[in-house]
């Protein structure tokens, strides 16, 4: 099984991390003669000798696939494979995937990217809250048939409806300037020279196969970390450099992080609790120093209410919710704020896709009224769904800002693998 989240030692070799997943007494030489093999066999192009810190996401990917065809299986399972990978990457992999087909061997795909079921598989079962609700031939098949299936009810289309010419003329609530963040430790990413606006009314996305520096902008953005001189992020006319996030909070940021298990969100605490936390430095919850149970039970009622989040009883703890209905819970929170910024890393990952709709609806929403949004993003759907303007990070470096309706997704991919056609300093 290839895993969605890798298992891989950077500081080791191709060669050697394949080592420890197979039976004691392979010889290192051999194995590496092995792989080269497989890899011309099924076009894998895997270089046992190289180290997994110099790879691309999508090569780490196929060291983890190498290290599964090592074990000579009859079936491979891949979950989520393509959500940290290009769309160029995406086509490579599926040719891949496709031989091993031809070849006999069964591959299990796990995804909710619909476009890519119905592009890979031929046949798709599909599960809802643990259950088998349905398998269905994907030939001829819609998005929009698989959808429902998923959800139990029809599914609305979200998508921007942007006005030609209308993105210029809207002034900036956040200005970001030369932001420069050196290397936390060996295998961090810096940030380099990183400047863009962040405008009322808007949407920006910035886009991004995941560790390309997309921990340290979030940090920087969000407060946890702030950078040495001043001038550097400015919301509304004021410098927040040095704002620790509380304080940011204050000034009219929401912040959403990519891990609601434990950064968001504390699992082993009640959703009013949770609410405590990102609501007492505005003085909602907190009077004389004593924590007001009814002020955060009565945001925790206004959260569930307002965005239909499912809960098990009236203030149950974050543990007991669904992965998408506490994404809700979080985002919620956030947005009932009324933030001036709302600043949301992966905003729908690992939901399904009616609490998918829900949380994009909800940004949407927040931008027409007015607030800017910087969604940090590897969702390329996504981006393209509700996005006036992406900006692509790598490497800790940023692309020029694009209207989205002037680029296209493989234009993104190539930026997001790396390609400079379109990188520079950013406005």
């Amino acid at each position: 099984m290839v895993f969605q989240h890798f298992s891989l030692f950077e500081s080791l070799s191709v060669a050697e991390n394949i080592q420890l997943a197979l039976p004691t007494g392979q010889v290192l030489t051999s194995l590496s003669a092995r792989v080269r093999e497989l890899s011309d066999a099924y076009g894998l192009a895997v270089d046992p000798d190289a180290y997994v810190y110099d790879l691309s996401v999508g090569q780490q990917q196929r060291v983890e696939v190498m290290r599964c065809l090592l074990q000579n299986p009859s079936l491979l399972i891949m979950d989520e494979p393509t959500s940290v990978l290009t769309p160029q990457e995406t086509k490579q992999l599926f040719a891949v995937l496709r031989r091993f087909a031809d070849k006999g061997m069964a591959v299990l795909f796990i995804s909710h990217k619909l476009d890519e079921i119905r592009a890979l598989t031929s046949r798709a079962t599909v599960l809802r809250r643990g259950r088998n609700v349905g398998t269905m031939d994907t030939k001829g098949k819609s998005n929009r048939q698989l959808a429902e299936l998923m959800v139990g009810s029809e599914v609305a289309d979200i998508s921007r409806h942007k006005e030609p010419g209308k993105l210029a003329d809207k002034p900036p609530v956040c200005r970001i300037t030369k932001l420069q963040r050196p290397k936390s430790t060996a295998f961090a990413v810096a940030l380099d020279d990183i400047s863009f606006s962040a405008n009322a009314g808007e949407i920006l996305a910035i886009a991004g196969i995941s560790g390309n520096g997309q921990d340290e902008l979030m940090a920087a953005l969000s407060g946890e970390w702030q950078p040495p001189t001043g001038d550097v992020i400015v919301l509304e006319g004021k410098d927040i450099s040095h704002f620790d996030p509380a304080a940011r909070r204050r000034a009219g940021v929401g912040v959403v992080p990519e891990e609601r298990n434990g950064h968001a969100a504390v699992p082993s605490m009640r959703l009013s609790d949770n609410a405590l936390l990102t609501h007492h430095s505005l003085g909602q919850t907190v009077r004389h120093g004593v924590i007001d149970h009814a002020a955060t039970k009565a945001i925790a009622a206004q959260i569930i209410q307002a965005f239909d989040v499912r809960v098990p009883n009236d203030d149950p703890m974050a543990a007991a919710l669904s992965g998408g209905n506490l994404q809700k819970f979080v985002v919620g929170r956030e947005i009932l704020k009324s933030p001036r910024l709302l600043v949301v890393a992966q905003p729908t990952w690992g939901v399904d896709v009616g609490a998918a709709v829900s949380i994009r609806t909800a940004m949407l929403d927040l931008a027409a009224n007015g607030s800017a949004v910087i969604m940090i993003s590897q969702d390329l759907e996504e981006v393209f769904a509700i996005a006036d303007k992406i900006a692509v990070l790598h490497d800790g470096r940023l692309s020029d800002v694009m209207p989205a309706d002037q680029v296209t997704a493989e234009q993104i991919g190539l930026l997001m693998g790396g390609d400079d056609a379109r990188r520079g300093a950013s406005r």
